[in-house]
């Protein structure tokens, strides 16, 4: 017998900008969505009727609708709100999951001021947020960033490791460290200054990264989640994936000089990935 099983289905890449204008000055939010439905769609898949799907351009349009009223200050708002009213809306719908990212916009400073009404992105670092809900049952909440871009220039080894016949990587004491991380993180309520939470972690991430005496990136890794667990009650569990961004040593030998650890060659693969997940005990 053949039957469906899981199914959903949604709208992608949807993007939103939003001016909220202030007496004194103008905010600014860019905001790339994902929605994904869930529920009773199985006789537009096995027999071709629409009746119970919603169009996914009718979902694009909702996500412009309902930022025109919200009161949201953060994605996680945002997607609280978003899931919410789709299951409100279609009975069809058993379960919804939004999924936001965030570019970052600063207003731009000048003059030793910041300029109310202009901004700047000086980075490809993104804010991310995955809300999901099914019916009768409470949402759950998901923040993180992503492309966070952080290299350190010291405090940085790898040896001791395992060699074998086809072991060729030498071992260092005095290694560059960069990596573009991706971190994510789930709450122990939804009650939350989410926008407050999510500056600590990040502040946290890069103390810890810049301070830590790195024995590989697993060792500092692991410090970064431990130490974000240790000082924020309000998460319960920390992934992290850290791409090795490597730079190798040039040999600069063949032209007769020396290389004090100074000149790198950049490559970007390929990489090692190193990832994990840290929580909470009992």
């Amino acid at each position: 017998m053949i039957t469906l099983a899981e199914n959903s289905y949604g709208k992608s890449r949807v993007r939103l900008a939003k001016v909220k204008r202030r007496p004194d000055r103008h905010d600014f939010s860019e905001w790339t969505i994902e929605i994904a439905l869930e529920g009773d769609f199985e006789s537009c898949f096995v027999a071709g009727d629409n009746s119970k799907i919603l169009p996914t351009d009718t979902m694009k349009n909702t996500v412009y609708s309902l930022a025109r009223n919200s009161s949201a200050e953060c994605m996680e708002e945002f997607g609280k709100e978003l899931a919410a009213f789709f299951l409100e809306r279609n009975p069809q719908v058993s379960a919804a999951r939004v999924t936001l990212s965030e570019k970052s916009w600063q207003h731009l400073h000048t003059n030793g001021k910041p300029h109310p009404t202009t901004f700047v992105q000086s980075s490809g670092e993104r804010q991310t947020a995955d809300v999901a809900t099914a019916r009768n049952v409470a949402p759950t909440v998901r923040s993180g960033l992503e492309n966070l871009v952080i290299m350190k220039t010291s405090d940085s080894e790898f040896a001791g490791f395992l060699k074998t016949s086809l072991t060729t990587l030498p071992e260092t004491t005095d290694r560059l460290f960069a990596t573009s991380a991706r971190v994510r993180w789930n709450y122990s309520s939804l009650d939350l200054p989410f926008i407050a939470l999510r500056s600590r972690v990040r502040d946290i991430l890069l103390s810890v990264f810049a301070n830590h005496s790195s024995k590989s990136v697993q060792h500092t890794l692991y410090a970064m989640g431990e130490r974000v667990l240790a000082n924020v009650s309000e998460i319960t569990d920390i992934e992290l994936t850290m791409p090795n961004r490597h730079h190798l040593l040039a040999d600069l030998s063949r032209f007769g000089q020396d290389n004090p650890n100074e000149i790198f060659v950049p490559i970007d693969e390929p990489h090692g990935t190193i990832e994990a997940r840290i929580r909470r005990q009992g």
